[in-house]
């Protein structure tokens, strides 16, 4: 599915708005749908113990991350430039906060994560296709820098890669869904009881905790899809279009898919992630389902990988318009405008975490910072309504100031849950965000410092003119 011819216009920061509704929405799709789907649902079925309750999870957290969804559509109709939060955040909070969220995806966040999606797909690949670990690692960093490389030749290219990836594993899980249910392969009696709890799952209130922050984690990375605003056509009313089509669409694929390994496997059969899986496939494809599954996952991975590797350096290309990184990462390649630039920074920084397998424990450090930091975002638009009038072109955030809080009470439980079951994890990471103040300070005085000589070059060219 293509998105609809139109002239080509260039942004504010010199990307090209080449993206429509279509690649916008697959970008939200593709960025949240990776191997969540298939792990989650055993940990939170084996705690909540209750299919109406594991169903009731997914719905509620998926209500409420939409409303966070549509308030950040309305950031990014405000401010439809290239970076996401980082541009909200400067805008409602100033620059400093701003560089804050920017450091934490340059050297936490983004890589991390990048190289975890890596490590999966080549963990799967490896399931498929048994290679040496050095090989199984040179799988991982060969697919990001593909990846790097389609991104630096076009924006365009890239997001029809999304596209086509998305609308792919969108039709495999609607397909495992009609081969379930067609063929009777399951059975409605799992469903029963449906609200009682089974033996052996913990309590309501903790169990309802696990299932929450399970939940709101697969929803991950929705957010990403604000840092390509700069390369979006009329982002004012695309990109809230975009994440209310596409969290709609994944909170039913989560819902549904929950549903259907729940028919395939009893919840008294439900042990651990990977054996669910097992056992969902061993019922729908037989011996080979592992092998099956497997490539749906990998399917999975890519799309995400790509949405994530093509969203995250707009932050770092942005951080470098507003002289607070590098000069260098905010000039775009002068063929392709794209930051070729900032793209190459992440994939660097990326395949190093692979090849070094240090990265699962930067993602737990970097959780509870990402939450707060979404929090904060969200908050803004209370300032921005505040002081900011904005005219027809800017989607307004529906049912505000209701969406809004229910999305900053979502944030609060998940700081409290994260918080309290990692202590450490919590403080490490806002220690590791902490430390990026002495390096703001050193941009800021560099940028103040080219302020202010830029007189004196004047009144000097003007006084040798003169002599």
């Amino acid at each position: 599915m293509a998105d609809p011819t139109t002239t080509d216009t260039v942004s504010g920061a010199g990307l090209r708005r080449e993206l429509g509704l279509a690649s916008t929405t697959a970008a939200v799709i593709g960025g949240i749908i990776a191997v969540g789907i298939f792990l989650t649902p055993a940990g939170m079925a084996k705690a909540l113990g209750s299919p109406f309750w594991l169903l009731l999870v997914w719905l509620a957290v998926g209500a409420m991350t939409l409303s966070g969804g549509l308030c950040y559509g309305e950031l990014a109709g405000r401010f439809p430039s290239a970076g996401g939060g980082y541009i909200y955040l400067r805008e409602c909070f100033g620059p400093r906060l701003a560089f804050l969220f920017g450091w934490m995806c340059l050297l936490v966040m983004d890589p991390a994560v990048t190289a975890s999606l890596a490590t999966g797909l080549a963990g799967y690949f490896n399931y498929i296709v048994p290679l040496h670990p050095l090989f199984s690692k040179l799988v991982g960093v060969g697919v990001i820098w593909g990846l790097c490389l389609l991104n630096i030749l076009s924006i365009r290219g890239m997001a029809g890669f999304i596209r086509w990836s998305t609308w792919l594993k969108l039709g495999l899980l609607g397909f495992l869904t009609i081969w379930a249910f067609a063929f009777r392969l399951g059975s409605w009696s799992n469903f029963v009881p449906i609200v009682a709890q089974h033996p052996g799952s913990l309590p309501l209130a903790p169990a309802l905790g696990v299932g929450v922050v399970g939940a709101f984690f697969s929803f991950g990375g929705w957010w990403d899809v604000g840092k390509i605003a700069g390369e979006v056509r009329d982002p004012g009313r695309t990109l809230p279009r975009a994440l209310l089509l596409g969290m709609l669409a994944v909170t039913a694929v989560y819902i549904i898919v929950s549903a259907v390994f729940l028919y395939l496997v009893p919840l008294d059969k439900v042990t651990s992630d990977q054996t669910f899986v097992a056992q969902a496939g061993a019922v729908l494809f037989g011996p080979t389902g592992g092998v099956v599954f497997a490539g749906i996952v990998i399917i999975c991975l890519v799309g995400s990988l790509a949405a994530l590797i093509m969203s995250a350096p707009r932050v770092y290309y942005a951080m470098a318009n507003d002289e607070l990184f590098f000069p260098a990462v905010a000039r775009t390649h002068p063929r392709f405008g794209t930051p070729a630039n900032a793209i190459v920074i992440q994939g660097s920084i990326a395949s190093l975490l692979v090849l070094v397998g240090s990265f699962e424990q930067i993602i737990s450090y970097a959780l509870f910072i990402v939450v707060l930091f979404l929090g904060i975002t969200v908050s803004g638009l209370f300032i921005l309504r505040s002081r900011q009038q904005v005219g027809d072109s800017v989607a307004l955030t529906p049912g505000y100031p209701v969406t809004p809080l229910a999305f900053l009470v979502l944030v609060a439980l998940m700081l409290f849950l994260v918080g309290a079951h990692s202590p450490r994890g919590a403080m490490m990471g806002v220690l590791v965000v902490s430390a990026g103040l002495p390096v703001y300070e050193i941009f800021r005085r560099r940028k103040t410092h080219a302020i202010t000589q830029q007189p004196i070059v004047g009144e000097t060219l003007a006084l040798s003119e003169e002599a």
